[in-house]
């Protein structure tokens, strides 16, 4: 028998360490080649560390959440293979991925599970209830609480005891109904902050330490925008659907060639702030692993459809995981907007190193003044943040009110 070492392989990059975000085997788990072993992340990005050989694990090395250095042992395989490389290669390029235990309402299906470890490890569970905490996915127990079903009295028919929805449904059929003024639940659960929540945690946290922000809200009549939007849609309609995005990137573009200092990225330590003639977007995008945000380059290139489409793309791309890392970096300023839920005003966390960004709050009807007469009109809020060292009061309402004019005139966006 041979004893393998697997060590964290170079990810490349200059990293020197990275961050184990996942498990998917244990001490005593028999293996096959190309089996995964681990996922592990740097920066914003993770790659799965797969078994170079089949075999039995004799040992892991590393707790979730934990950072390893390169070159640092992660798993031992014993194996009959005579001769075997040391260390595995990452299974696959660099990708985003969602952490190893992300809040319940961030997940929407069960982990993917490796193969089975011999038989009587993966036979249902028929421990009574508080003798180990339950093995379910996030997706089940967010229904399970919705549901007010306990789970340590669901028999779980998945491998290694897990409950299934299906668990479930056969949990709540054969049990008798629970009053909801009667049920009682003082369980906590402790949910660890690693992986992409941890590393979202991180740079808001030195964002927020480091840039003394400020932040503008200003209001803006779109109703001359919407029905020019609308008008679009009906009579392009095969170019694509336009939102209201595209245009607001477009009225940046124009405002920041009169105003340079907003499209910029500050290097503090270096004392040195980069202004961009290319204005690089980005669009922060709710995933379910967590806030990302994905970069539309280049947005002084692209007429409306063009963006419509690279911002669906890239929406896309963040939210099942398949945006790769240059898709997620080099933005030189930011928008960010809740849509339906968005509010009447925010204070945006700036997307450090950028000096700006600008929120988008919701579209509502509201009475207005025009010429001595009450009238409705729709309306809609920008709350932007800035960095106060870099951008001034001035400054950053000449910006947003440059923005403004332009969604409110949106014949001036087409005018050169």
């Amino acid at each position: 028998m041979t004893r393998l070492v697997v060590k964290l392989p170079d990810i490349g990059e200059g990293t020197t360490e990275a961050e184990i975000v996942a498990w998917h085997v244990k001490a005593g788990d028999a293996v096959e080649e190309d089996d995964p072993l681990a996922d592990v992340m740097t920066d914003k990005a993770t790659v799965e560390i797969p078994a170079p050989v089949a075999g039995r694990v004799v040992a892991i090395h590393g707790a979730i959440g934990e950072k390893r250095a390169v070159g640092s042992e992660l798993v031992v395989i014993e194996t009959d293979a005579a001769a075997v490389p040391e260390t595995a290669a990452p299974r696959r390029e660099a990708r985003p991925a969602p952490p190893a235990s992300p809040p319940p309402a961030a997940d929407s299906s069960p982990p993917p599970e490796r193969k089975p470890a011999p038989p009587a490890a993966a036979a249902p569970s028929s421990q009574p209830a508080g003798a180990r905490r339950p093995l379910a996915s996030p997706a089940v127990r967010r229904r399970a609480f919705e549901r007010g079903i306990p789970l340590q009295f669901v028999r779980g028919t998945g491998p290694e005891g897990r409950i299934t929805q299906a668990d479930l449904d056969a949990y709540a059929s054969s049990a008798a109904p629970v009053p909801a003024a009667a049920r009682r639940d003082d369980s906590v659960e402790a949910v660890p902050i690693v992986g992409l929540r941890r590393a979202i945690a991180e740079r808001l946290q030195q964002s927020k330490r480091q840039i003394p922000h400020f932040s503008y809200i200003e209001e803006v009549d779109v109703g001359a925008l919407e029905e020019l939007r609308a008008h679009l849609n009906r009579t392009r309609e095969a170019r694509g659907h336009l939102t209201l995005l595209p245009f607001l990137m477009r009225a940046i573009v124009r405002a920041v060639a009169e105003h340079p200092q907003v499209n910029a990225r500050f290097d503090d330590e270096a004392g040195i702030l980069h202004r961009h003639r290319a204005v690089h977007i980005g669009i922060a995008t709710q995933s379910e692993a967590g806030l990302l945000v994905p970069v539309v380059r280049h947005a002084e290139a692209l007429d409306l459809w063009q963006a419509a489409a690279e911002i669906s793309r890239l929406a896309e791309a963040a939210r099942s995981g398949r945006a790769t890392r240059e898709e997620l970096t080099g933005s030189t300023i930011t928008i960010t907007s809740l849509g339906p839920l968005g509010g009447i005003a925010a204070t945006p966390v700036i997307n450090r190193p950028e000096v700006a960004i600008v929120g988008v709050n919701r579209i509502v009807e509201r009475p207005v003044i025009r010429g001595g007469a009450i009238v409705a009109a729709r309306v809609m809020n920008l709350s932007s943040s800035f960095d106060h060292r870099i951008v001034d009061g001035w400054e950053a309402a000449s910006f947003i009110q440059r923005v403004k004019d332009g969604l409110e005139h949106p014949a001036t966006l087409f005018i050169d």
